[in-house]
This record gives structure tokens, sequence and C-alpha cells, in this order.
């Protein structure tokens, strides 16, 4: 990938040339003239071959006002190109943060969305971190009840939204050639889902790093984690699932006797079953029609998954040390490029502040013969030539055609 080194001396554009030019009357290897004139006693080359000036130069010892659109003699450089020893491929980092808006470890405020519909409610609510109608809070996850038969919701079995979240669940997180969740052994029919939203999960949920608490309708409290043993950042973070169990951060897992559900960090969903559920959390689900008609006639607020929403954001305001503890994790690769400006490289500047009047003379007096130019900041391109990426220096860099510079570039993707 070659690269650029974008100086900018004096706030200005990109680098370019790497060699004082010179002035005089002869080339090496033969015969010739650069003719010269002067400005102020100063001589003034006017556009001659690369050696030439060079020539001049040492037969005269004396460098000339560089004249306008002369002062990227030499190598002519605005790009230099990667060696095999300049790229060096890094190690992968694992990253984790609070899975919620802002980095946040727990989610202890939990607000179902006035913009979804009637008909979208009766699918999943959408939770939000606060008053959906301000514009600093966003969605964080959805609750959504699922089953196979259709059963716990308005219509009749594949027309019922209750078959819709069960297929979907199925097609996403089961294999091709099971139908059923079957938790520990134990078929279950129809579960309570819980799906982070997308712009919250990174790469996935850390597995071992979160901690789910329900309110029970009898005043019960159930907390769940997975039995991933990441406690210490050391878990099989291959894995495609765990089991949710009963337990907390705090002391690991209760017990494995009940195993409540599977939670799937790469897509960031966990699926509990409403059985499990309804025995310890007492969400006392409705299956059968007639009850869930006679419960849905209140209106849309009593549907199946508001019971999960209703024990989620009720453990919460009882104790606010019982909300949604999560983390997420993301994959940091990184990639370093050693950026090299020898001594005869990158020594003026295209910036037009650099040169004064028609004929092009440097600005700055004691830059002529000895030229300078400060880095600020290098350019990553690709073959194209398209700017892919900039590195800003804390701080600008000298460069001259005394010094060399060694710039390290740590590119995270």
């Amino acid at each position: 990938m070659p690269v650029a080194p974008i100086f900018n001396p004096f706030g200005g554009n990109q680098g370019g040339g790497s060699s004082s030019p010179g002035t005089g009357t002869s080339s090496p290897g033969g015969s010739g003239n650069a003719s010269a004139g002067s400005v102020g006693g100063v001589p003034v080359a006017s556009p001659a071959s690369i050696a030439q000036l060079q020539a001049s130069d040492i037969a005269n010892d004396s460098t000339p006002v560089v004249p306008a659109g002369a002062y990227d003699y030499g190598s002519g450089k605005v790009y230099t190109a990667f060696t095999i020893e300049d790229v060096v491929e890094g190690s992968t980092e694992r990253v984790t943060r609070g899975l919620w808006s802002n980095n946040a470890s727990e989610l202890t405020s939990f607000w179902s969305s006035s913009y979804q519909s009637s008909t979208q409610k009766q699918y999943y609510y959408e939770i939000y971190n606060g008053d959906p109608t301000v514009s600093t809070n966003y969605a964080q996850l959805s609750v959504a009840y699922g089953h196979t038969d259709g059963s716990g919701s308005y219509g009749q079995n594949e027309d019922s939204p209750s078959n819709a979240i069960y297929s979907q669940l199925q097609q996403v997180l089961l294999p091709s050639n099971q139908r059923l969740f079957t938790f520990n052994g134990v078929t279950s029919r129809d579960v309570y889902a819980i799906t982070i939203n997308r712009a919250r999960l990174k790469d996935k949920l850390d597995p071992g790093n979160w901690e789910l608490v329900l309110s029970g309708s009898q005043g019960e409290t159930l907390r769940l984690i997975d039995d991933s043993g990441d406690v210490n950042q050391t878990g099989d973070s291959t894995a495609t699932s765990y089991n949710i169990v009963s337990g907390s951060l705090l002391n690991g897992v209760y017990s494995t006797d009940v195993v409540y559900g599977s939670v799937f960090p790469q897509q960031g969903i966990l699926v509990m079953s409403a059985t499990a559920l309804d025995a310890s959390a007492s969400l006392n689900t409705e299956r059968s029609a007639s009850s869930v008609t006679a419960s849905l006639a209140g209106g849309e607020d009593r549907h199946n998954h508001r019971r999960l929403y209703l024990a989620m954001s009720g453990a919460a305001a009882a104790n606010a040390s019982d909300g949604f503890q999560a983390r997420n994790e993301e994959a940091v690769k990184s990639t370093f490029f050693f950026v090299r400006a020898k001594n005869g490289e990158y020594n003026f500047s295209n910036n037009p502040s650099y040169v004064t009047g028609s004929n092009g003379q440097m600005k700055q007096a004691t830059f002529v013969g000895n030229p300078k130019t400060y880095i600020t900041a290098v350019g990553l391109y690709n073959n194209d030539n398209d700017l892919l990426a900039v590195a800003k220096l804390s701080k600008p860099i000298l460069k001259s055609f005394s010094n060399e510079v060694l710039i390290k570039v740590k590119l995270d993707f």
C-alpha cells in the first residue's frame, strides 16, 4: 500500500520534492548551460535538468532562489510505496465495553416505545433507555413471545404473531433439521425472547458478562446468567450458544438443575422457556384461545411479551442494582505501518505560502539552501492513490536535509 506523508508546514498541504536544487553552467559528462538571472543579487535558476542543477550547485557552492514551479525538483515524490519490511501485522485484541448506550454496563430504565403501532406491538415491544420522545434516548432491546402452534396471541396458527415469532427464531438460531427449541433435553413449544439492538451489540454479546434479573408477580426474584464460565475472560468464545441458568455475576452459577433457555452471543438473542419462567418468576403466560382473548380485551398492553417487559422493569424499579447488566465484545485487529522520510525527501511544501512573488522566491529567507517542513499528518493510500486513512501527529515534526523521520502508524480495524 503506497503511503504519502502529508506535510503541513504553516498549515499547508502535502509535501513534495526531496533534493536541494543548484545553479551553474556545467553538466556532468558533457557541456550545457542553465540560464540564470538574479533577484536582489541572489542567483535565480531557470528550469533545467536535475543533473544540471546538482552539478551547478557543487561547482559554484551557491543555492538559487527557487523559481515558481521548480520547488519540487529532485525525486518529485508525493507518495512512497511500502516495502515488505514497512508493514507489520499486529495481533487481534479482544475489547469489551458496556452493552448499552454511552457504554453503560447496566440498563436500569425501561421504556416501551410510543412510536410502535398496535400491529407491531402484537409481535414485540421495543425498549428504550428513557423517554423515546427525547432525542438522546435510544432503542436498547426488544422483547417478544413465540409459540409454535400460534397460541398466546390473536390469530390462528400461522396467522398468529406468536407463531411468526417462534418460526423466525427457529430459522435464525436453530439447525435446519431442528424445528423446536430444546433446553437441557426438554422441548419448549413456547418461548420468550430478548433481542439486543444491533447498534449496541458490536461483534457479539460478551458471554459470561451479563446478568438478567426478573421480578415475579408473587414477589420472587430470579437472577439469570449463562454457564460459559467466562467470569475471568477465559471462556470458549467460539461457542455458538450457552445455557441460561440461575446465578449472578458476583457469585457465579447457582444451579444447573433447571436450564431456562439459551443465549446466542453472535446474534445477541436470549431465548427462554415460557414454562420455566412461569414456574420460577410467575409470568403467568396465557396460552389458551379463550384466556388470551379475555386478557387481550383490555387492549394491546395485555400481550404475553409485556409480562417479560414488566418483570425486567419491575426488578430495576424495586432495586437500582437489579437492572440488566451486560457487555459487548469486539475483536480489534491492528496493523503497523513504518513511514520513513529520508533526509533528501519531503523537505519542500506545495503550500502556496511557502513561496512569494511571481518568481517563486522562498518566503522564509532562512530556507534558501536549507529548506524545512513540519510533518503534521501521514496519509495512507491504496494502489490507485485513493486516500484511505489519515494519522495525525500529536505535534509537528521538523524535517530537513539534516535529519530523517520514522513514524509508526497503528491502524485498528
